[in-house]
């Protein structure tokens, strides 16, 4: 176990003496305390350097808040701080009586993000009169890097008790404070770094409460763990984990019983009471808001992550997701240390686990492993909606820079008998240290992009179409500050996708209109690691290379402000695309030459080029089964926005050279002018949706195939075919090979702008993954612009795979818009394994039909049978032991509604009629069931007393 005193500490002199203080070390204790800041005169040069070294973590503290001061204009605005900063606002209102929290406007449910954070943030703008975004972002900045450095603090204080060595305790500190990416979030991410800040100096007050073992120690503790789970609800695993370790207390020696029940009870009431307290939304209905905010990571409608080359919907990423982005964006240093430290940490877990009931070091080390490890392993089988690489789960970078530090003093302990070889470590992790901060200072101010040497970084391509990277397009600024140099004073109007003017002084923003909101845009800026990358070949005049990569791509849009080169170059690609025939006419003309898309428009006028073009492209780099829709492939965003040369416009967009099967190409919306789509409670509670109004004006896509059949022959299919749902409004639904399809003409690009949901049925319910047999359906909804649709030629096309378990029932559609619920057939194999289930079994009871309990499943059986048997419907009300477990719209019956139609549930096999309902998987107390026709009523019935017997 790395936490034990090597010996081998800083012996700090004291200011009056001339010998060194010694540092007492109590291993039962786990502490080994640092000396305590204190003002100290320097008559001595002596006295100075013991001034240095026993306040060396205040000092290093205070010389990277100096050096933030400096560095928070660099960071740029995301979005999510004008959501953030609105919600905070509502709240403030709400406590202060001036409105309620229904005007959310919340298309994440962000009402359940706590604002304990910014609610001070916002008070304080207030108070010091900052009504310029610009001013606000850099007190945001400022104080979210101070709690930041606070936690890194902690961190120092924490590392000063479990090690008894100041110098490692050192190392612990910049072991925090150099992470690239944590580092750069400190200055711009209030929502992830506050949490982080808060979760560190959770971690410190937990060694302080059980060392001090005093009942203001814990209920400090229970304050500060009530904050970090206002923050994000997994603040709340330091709950349980700290009241086991105060179990485990009862099985030692020293607090008395009622002590310790005093203070853990006492810590508990303060977790739940400050969490309560600090949550507006939750004074009112607090269970409700607790289930809300457990929920919030299943409910988010994220993007999808690009991982690995792969597209997957931040609702279902693999299970090593967390991991595998932790590892490739960790230095290597750091990296290297922490996986020691995190080897013998277990390591000594597993060869004395009984220890963990007396020793104290041993239980908290347990403890940081458990607290590192878990929520990274947790992503899937929690079913947790995450994206933009680990940055939610930051926290878990707390403990793992104490088992960093723990495996650098592992290390050192393991070679105190050479005092060189020890040295020799501390210079090589020290090395290690000043190697990532150079590599930090040459990002500057891109470090959130960081990767390490396990990604290629060299290959100028590779990073982009493997991982997410600038998922905010944050330097995005650095080309909007040389488009200003280059034209001082200027009234400019820029095509750009985010509210850039927020990272500006207020002198520097006069001249500037940001997004389109004039008819034609002087230059497009576009981050080419987030974006498609645009066409660059004229008068691209800005571009930041980090590992091999271009950041920035700035261009002029008018032949006005072009170089004489380019105008010449764009005259060019002109004649050589309309010296043969459009592959498509539309909006625009669409040509090809070799790998190069261009898109022109004649008399184009001001504003028809406004909007970027986009091209989706399917690859051909599969078997695909002709006609199958479910096998489109891969596929790729390409875009560019349009030039205008006199009255010509021409947009150009070059395409690798992989044999492409399908493209679709258009103009889409820019996000500055999309109609928010808002969530938000209606009076029963229910989360309703507000869709966009008056949206897709001037928004059109056209589709073409290198392939036969291409999207034309096949959408023709589709609206030959019958579908399997209602016809407009609704989308028409299909089911191909384990795909469910959905399919509109004519439709507007509105119409796909509210998130789909979708939810199947099983015909068994432990077909189902364990987080989900609860609800008893799987929940796949998807939102159709992020992950699974199309529109093109004024048509809607969305392919969802459907898994391979038998299926009962799905429902899907859009909610407050349209809604379907379809049934299929049981299959002959379910059929099988049930009739051969009960073959040898007495019915649980005898009727028309038989009734049979297995494997979660009602059967019912009648031999011989007649097809009279099976017209009339079926009903069926599963009566729960607690009504809690139903749906809410179900509650004020008392049961669960399952009728059903045979054919939907059942089928025929060797001359009887089988049919076989799942059961749901909370406790039923009886079912009731039977047929009724109409005009003659119920033609027979009957009652099933479970009793714990459904479990058969």
């Amino acid at each position: 176990m790395p936490f034990v005193s090597d010996g081998h500490s800083f012996q700090p002199r004291a200011a009056s003496e001339g010998k060194a203080t010694l540092l007492c070390y109590n291993p039962a204790l786990m502490t080994a305390p640092c000396p305590q800041p204190a003002l100290l005169a320097f008559p001595s040069r002596r006295a100075a350097l013991d001034f240095l070294t026993t306040h060396s973590g205040i000092i290093i503290c205070a010389l990277f808040f100096l050096t933030g001061l400096f560095l928070a204009a660099d960071y740029g605005v995301i979005g999510d701080v004008f959501r953030h900063r609105e919600v905070a606002l509502i709240n403030l209102q709400y406590i202060l009586g001036q409105g309620d929290l229904s005007g959310i406007p919340d298309s994440f449910l962000h009402w359940y993000y706590g604002v304990s954070f910014e609610l001070p943030l916002l008070i304080l703008e207030q108070v010091l009169g900052l009504e310029d975004f610009y001013y606000v972002h850099l007190l945001r900045a400022t104080l979210t890097h101070l709690l930041f450095i606070g936690g890194g603090y902690c961190c120092y204080r924490l590392a000063c008790r479990i090690f008894g060595s100041q110098l490692i305790a050192i190392f612990a500190l910049l072991l925090f404070l150099l992470h690239p990416r944590i580092y750069a979030h400190s200055y711009f991410n209030a929502a992830d770094l506050s949490f982080l800040g808060v979760f560190a100096i959770a971690f410190y007050l937990t060694e302080r409460a059980f060392r001090r073992d005093t009942v203001g120690a814990f209920v400090l503790l229970g304050i500060v763990v009530g904050l970090a789970a206002d923050l994000r609800i997994m603040g709340l695993m330091l709950l349980p984990a700290v009241a086991g370790m105060r179990v485990l207390d009862l099985t030692r020696g020293g607090s008395s019983r009622k002590h310790i029940l005093l203070t853990g009870g006492l810590f508990a009431l303060a977790t739940l009471l400050t969490d309560y307290a600090l949550s507006p939304y939750a004074w009112t209905n607090p269970v409700d808001a607790l289930t809300g905010s457990l929920s919030l990571h299943n409910d988010l409608i994220g993007p999808s992550v690009l991982f690995q080359g792969t597209a997957y919907p931040s609702a279902d990423p693999p299970p090593h997701y967390g991991l595998t982005w932790f590892v490739i964006t960790t230095p290597p240093t750091i990296l290297l240390l922490g996986f020691i430290g995190i080897a013998v940490a277990a390591g000594r877990g597993i060869a004395q686990p009984a220890a963990i009931f007396r020793n104290s070091r041993l239980r908290f080390s347990l403890l940081l492993l458990a607290c590192f490890i878990m929520p990274l392993l947790a992503i899937a089988p929690l079913d947790a909606d995450i994206y933009d690489g680990w940055r939610l789960l930051y926290f878990c970078y707390v403990p793992f820079s104490l088992l960093a530090a723990g495996g650098l003093h592992w290390i050192v302990g393991a070679l105190s008998i050479w005092r060189w070889r020890r040295a020799g470590a501390y210079g090589l992790a020290g090395l290690g240290l000043a190697l990532t901060l150079l590599q930090m200072a040459q990002l500057h101010p891109a470090q959130h992009i960081y990767f390490n040497f396990l990604v290629n970084r060299v290959d100028s391509d590779y990073l982009k179409s493997q991982y997410n990277t600038d998922y905010w397009s944050l330097v995005l600024t650095e080309g909007l500050e040389h488009i200003l140099e280059r034209h001082p004073g200027q009234p400019l109007d820029l095509w750009v996708k985010l509210r850039l003017a927020a990272n500006l002084p207020p002198a520097q923003r006069q001249p500037l209109t940001i997004g389109i909101t004039g008819q034609d845009p002087d230059y497009h800026l576009v981050d080419t690691w987030s974006e498609p990358p645009p066409d660059t070949a004229f008068n691209s005049i800005y571009e930041h290379p980090i590992y091999n990569n271009r950041l920035i791509a700035v261009k002029p849009l008018d032949a006005a402000r072009m170089e004489p080169a380019a105008v010449a170059g764009y005259t060019e690609l002109y004649r050589q695309a309309t010296a043969r025939e459009p592959l498509r006419r539309a909006e625009y003309d669409i040509y090809l030459n070799g790998r190069t898309l261009t898109f022109v428009k004649e008399n184009c006028q001001p504003g028809d080029r406004a909007i970027p073009f986009t091209v989706t492209v399917f690859w051909n780099d599969r078997e695909r089964p002709p006609g199958r829709l479910s096998d489109l492939g891969r596929k790729s965003r390409f875009g560019n926005s349009g030039v205008r040369l006199g009255q010509r416009c021409l947009a150009v967009i070059r395409l690798p050279d992989q044999p492409i099967a399908h493209i679709v190409a258009g103009q889409y919306a820019d996000p500055n002018d999309e109609p928010t789509i808002h969530k938000k409670l209606n009076s029963q509670g229910h989360i309703i949706f507000i869709p966009p109004s008056d949206f897709g004006r001037r928004i059109w896509a056209a589709a073409y195939s290198f392939t036969q059949p291409g999207l034309t022959e096949m959408t023709a299919a589709l609206r030959a075919a019958s579908p399997q749902t209602i016809s407009d409004p609704a989308f028409n639904l299909f089911r191909e090979n384990k795909r469910l399809i959905y399919y509109r003409q004519p439709c507007q690009w509105a119409d796909t702008q509210l998130p789909f949901f979708l939810h199947i049925v099983p015909e068994r319910v432990a077909d189902l993954p364990p987080q989900r047999r609860q609800y008893g359906f799987d929940n796949r909804g998807f939102s159709f612009y992020w992950q699974r649709g199309l529109f093109f030629d004024n048509q809607c096309l969305a392919s969802v795979p459907l898994p391979d378990y038998p299926i009962a029932q799905i429902r899907t559609g859009q909610e407050g818009i349209w809604e379907f619920t379809g049934h299929f057939p049981v299959t002959d194999r379910a059929l099988q394994e049930a009739a051969a289930a009960i073959a040898n079994r007495q019915p649980y009871t005898q009727s028309v039909f038989d009734l049979y309990l297995w494997n979660r499943q009602l059967i019912y059986r009648r031999q011989p049978c007649a097809a009279s048997d099976t017209t009339a419907r079926f009903f069926l009300h599963l009566i729960p032991q607690d009504t809690d477990h139903l749906p809410e719209e179900q509650r004020p019956y008392g049961f669960a509604n399952r009728d059903f139609l045979f054919d939907r549930r059942g089928g025929r096999l060797d001359g009887m009629c089988l049919a076989i309902v799942p059961l749901p998987d909370y406790p039923i107390a009886s079912i009731h069931t039977g047929q009724y026709a109409p005009g003659q009523g119920q033609l027979w019935a009957a009652e099933l007393a479970i009793a714990g017997r459904e479990r058969q």
